[in-house]
């Protein structure tokens, strides 16, 4: 009996990264799925953010910004659980390597651009099914799949295109991931130092300053990889059988010919606003999951 306790609380302390992240992401996910709805809306040139929300509203109702919720809680529960996970035991290896000192900012990025393509990694498929679920009101009657869930959404691609297709659009989606964590965190780390020893924030100051900021890195620095997942995970052939885009890099040429640079950056103010909270409310809702942790003795 006490081994068995010894060896449960042995796994815990690896466990406890990413059953810790995963939560907190999908709680923050929980409050962030309107706004990523009107993201996906944008890209897919419904409209500015007021108008995308007026028309869902009228014509779809309230719980159209819900649609596609399963499949944000499944990437949440993949994505970011393998991503903090897998973040944490990689800085714990790299202090142990370092003889226990801080790790200076651009191992630190190291390790979040490696926990990126982790993550990115595992949650392909459930990414996949929730731009497939957000965009599908957006299509013709005749060309709507009707996903009911998440589960659902991932039998029938498995069903209907291959189990491979799970991972179309996988390699945008982990530069994408490793974008965003590379300007998330090198900026956080930045803007704790200057928040604290320039502004002499209190520590809920510096956490919310610092948390905004680095929202706002993470979105410039990943939006276009966005951009280009997005495009390539939507598609559909036409009558011939054909995809608008071969792949990433065809998706990247046509949209610079189309619309220039900036094309990349379509609902930017939208993106950010939806990147920034959720980088903040998942660092609050991990602290609070790790303070009732300690309360219960975890």
């Amino acid at each position: 009996m006490g081994e068995k306790a010894q060896s449960s609380f042995g796994v815990w302390p690896v466990v406890k990264p990413f059953v810790n992240g995963g939560a907190s992401g999908m709680l923050a996910t929980c409050v962030i799925q309107p706004i990523d709805m009107i993201k996906v809306r944008i890209q897919l040139g419904q409209g500015s953010a007021a108008s995308v929300t007026r028309e869902m509203l009228k014509n779809e109702g309230f719980g159209a910004f819900y649609k596609g919720l399963s499949a944000g809680l499944l990437r949440q529960a993949t994505y970011t659980t393998a991503r903090l996970g897998s973040f944490r035991i990689l800085t714990n290896k790299a202090i142990e390597a370092n003889d226990g000192k801080p790790l200076p900012l651009y191992q630190k990025a190291l390790c979040g651009l490696t926990a990126g393509a982790i993550g990115a990694t595992v949650g392909s498929p459930a990414d996949l099914a929730l731009i497939r679920m957000q965009a599908d009101a957006t299509l013709p009657a005749a060309q709507r799949r009707h996903y009911t869930n998440a589960f659902h959404a991932l039998t029938r691609i498995t069903a209907d295109e291959g189990f491979f297709a799970l991972w179309k659009g996988a390699g945008p989606t982990v530069v994408r991931a490793m974008a965003l964590n590379m300007g998330m965190l090198a900026s956080y780390d930045q803007s704790v130092e200057f928040c604290k020893d320039q502004l002499g924030f209190g520590e809920g100051a510096t956490v919310l300053g610092a948390s905004a900021v680095s929202g706002f890195f993470a979105a410039a620095c990943s939006l276009p990889f966005d951009y280009v997942k997005t495009q390539i995970q939507k598609m559909q052939p036409d009558a011939q059988g054909k995809y608008p885009y071969t792949g990433s890099l065809d998706c990247v040429v046509k949209t610079m010919k189309a619309g220039g640079p900036f094309k990349f950056y379509t609902g930017f103010p939208v993106y950010c606003v939806r990147i920034a909270p959720h980088v903040m409310m998942t660092w609050l809702f991990l602290n609070h999951i790790q303070k009732l942790e300690k309360k219960v003795g975890l």
